[in-house]
């Protein structure tokens, strides 16, 4: 099943090979892999052009086979246990300000790679207490020990993307669990009410208006600050097939409703992605609160 084609109001020009291959020759040597080219993101062009990655540590290989997802899976090796310290190397290399680090899913460990996340925010914080850090985490099983020990240490964001609405889980996400997912944003809000939450989800699955607007509801029944919302693309024919091409029109109907819902922030175009423009949005949220306390 090929889909539908790509509409033409959604074609881009192709990425500036200078910028990717500027950022490349920048990471090398670093041992560190980018979701931005793990997972074939389109706006890879226009934010290595900005000098900005999403890292993603425990390396290269999940433990999970989502359908939608272009990152291999398989039997992981042993987390590097340098790798914080490979992220501090990047963030002095390129100079960043705002850092966003994700991960594979790491079922294959005790505590889901959890205890790593925490060492980076924690290493980053020790080279610029200033910096801002944004982590996106797997749901680690559901367990509340783990989520606790990124959470003590002190991520600017925390984000879990809930991929897509429950119904299509058994065929998007066949591993993962929607509620598991929800509650754990609940569940970062118990632990440190000032930190800050976000979640996304991509369109085009096969979901239908109700099911997205619902989703919406869920997320902010549990004071998710931030959402984010974009189109899937398929990365292969052996991944789960584009339904629908949902116009520019409908996600800008779905921001204006997610201001209304009172989320912090929205970003909801075809081509957002969960880390794209992350720190745009953080920086927005931090004036607006400053505003708020004078």
């Amino acid at each position: 099943m090929a889909g539908p084609a790509k509409p033409r109001w959604f074609r881009r020009n192709a990425p500036d090979p200078t910028a990717l291959a500027r950022m490349s020759t920048l990471l090398d040597g670093l041992q560190l892999h980018t979701v931005c080219q793990s997972a074939h993101c389109p706006n890879q062009g226009e934010c290595f052009g900005r000098g900005v990655a999403t890292f993603m540590i425990l390396g290269d290989i999940c433990t999970r086979n989502c359908t939608f997802c272009a990152v291999e899976h398989g039997r992981p090796a042993p987390p590097d246990a340098d790798e914080p310290e490979h992220i501090v190397a990047a963030v002095k290399k390129l100079g960043l300000r705002h850092v966003v680090v994700t991960s594979v899913t790491r079922d294959d460990l005790a505590d889901g790679g959890a205890q790593q996340f925490a060492r980076v925010v924690t290493e980053a914080r020790n080279y610029d207490p200033d910096i801002s850090l944004e982590v996106l985490i797997p749901d680690f099983q559901g367990s509340l020990e783990a989520l606790q020990l990124v959470t003590v240490s002190k991520p600017s964001v925390l984000n879990h993307n809930v991929e897509t609405v429950p119904r299509l889980y058994p065929e998007v996400r066949p591993q993962a669990d929607y509620q598991r997912s929800v509650q754990l944003l609940r569940n970062v809000k118990s632990l440190d009410g000032e930190l800050i939450t976000k979640s996304g989800l991509m369109l085009g699955l096969g979901e239908k208006r109700e099911e997205v607007l619902q989703v919406m509801t869920d997320l902010r029944a549990v004071d998710c600050d931030f959402i984010t919302i974009g189109q899937y693309l398929r990365p292969s024919m052996q991944h789960h097939p584009i339904v629908r091409f949902v116009p520019p029109e409908e996600f800008e109907e779905y921001k204006d409703i997610g201001v209304a819902m009172g989320f912090r922030g929205v970003a909801s175009a075809p081509l957002v992605r969960s880390s794209f423009h992350a720190d745009q949005m953080f920086a927005r949220i931090n004036q607006a609160d400053d505003i708020d306390s004078e």
